[in-house]
């Protein structure tokens, strides 16, 4: 009878295929290709934004003095001059629409993804969320227009607030949504196991897990908010005064914002008004990005 052992090939007679990749096999040469064609993509699309970054720096940041933020804008003949009162009021009326649009939006992402998310209630109002998304700008300073302006006689921040703040309910609710959906159900259901309402679950559990991602939504909604000129003319218009006149707050008087003196300023034949124009335009670009930047940070750290 022969050993068992003695049909076994020896180790050094089997040839195993080689475990180091060459750049000649076909999967090597794909893979590279594609990293090449990734790399070139993300290289062609930051072009864009860098070009205007320049740009911007270029016209504008010869011009960025103290002076632009604590003056007011100059009339057609007048030198020098800035913006403060538009840096005011652009964070005022994007503050009125973020007072409007976070709760309304946390509270209905609460309903779609917590209390009722397969009703038909919830359906129908994911998908005009869903289609408010695109709602061009302009169409929300019209409605602004005839709700709030034609009612109080008056252009106002509260208008411009308003009507940014139907730009911005969508990407609260949604982000929002998605953020509460992202929470692991064994949490929830640990929650309820030791006697936890359902309120408790949401403030307990959903809430704190989930607020990075909502807070994120939030910050993309206002960037978009921040630059939006065309709801503007409709309700907050312009004005060349300072919020507080006479030691009251104005808030019932027409407003004046970064992204209208751009468009006015742009337009004017006189070399002041439009290197204001570029100044404003540079902040402008500056505050969108460091709430981007702000945004995409919350979000790693809510990934980690």
């Amino acid at each position: 009878m022969k050993d068992a052992t003695s049909t076994v090939p020896a180790r050094d007679s089997i040839k195993l295929p080689p475990l180091e990749r060459t750049m000649f096999e076909p999967r090597s040469m794909i893979s590279a290709l594609l990293s090449t064609i990734t790399w070139v993509a993300s290289v062609l699309a930051c072009i864009p934004l860098f070009s205007v970054l320049i740009m911007l720096l270029y016209r504008g940041g010869s011009r960025l003095r103290l002076e632009v933020f604590t003056s007011l804008p100059p009339t057609a003949f007048e030198i020098g001059g800035g913006f403060g009162n538009a840096i005011i009021g652009t964070l005022l009326m994007v503050g009125i629409g973020a007072l409007i649009s976070v709760p309304l939006g946390i509270f209905s992402a609460v309903f779609l993804s917590e209390l009722n998310p397969a009703s038909r209630i919830s359906e129908v109002a994911r998908f005009c969320a869903k289609t408010l998304t695109g709602l061009p700008s302009i169409l929300a300073g019209v409605f602004a227009y005839a709700a709030v302006v034609l009612v109080t006689g008056s252009y106002s921040a509260p208008a411009g607030g308003i009507a940014l703040s139907l730009l911005m309910i969508p990407t609260v609710v949604l982000t929002a949504e998605e953020a509460m959906k992202m929470v692991p159900k064994r949490m929830k259901e640990a929650a309820i196991g030791m006697g936890c309402t359902p309120t408790q679950v949401i403030w307990k559990v959903v809430f704190p897990t989930a607020m990075p991602g909502m807070i994120t939504g939030v910050m993309l909604a206002v960037a978009r908010a921040a630059g939006e000129t065309a709801p503007l003319l409709f309700t907050a218009l312009f004005s060349d005064y300072w919020l507080f006149q006479g030691g009251e707050l104005a808030l019932m008087e027409p407003t004046a914002s970064l992204a209208v003196l751009i468009y006015n300023f742009s337009g004017m034949p006189f070399e002041n008004q439009i290197e204001l124009a570029w100044v404003a335009s540079l902040v402008l670009v500056l505050m969108v990005l460091v709430i981007n930047i702000l945004s995409r940070l919350i979000g790693q750290k809510r990934v980690a």
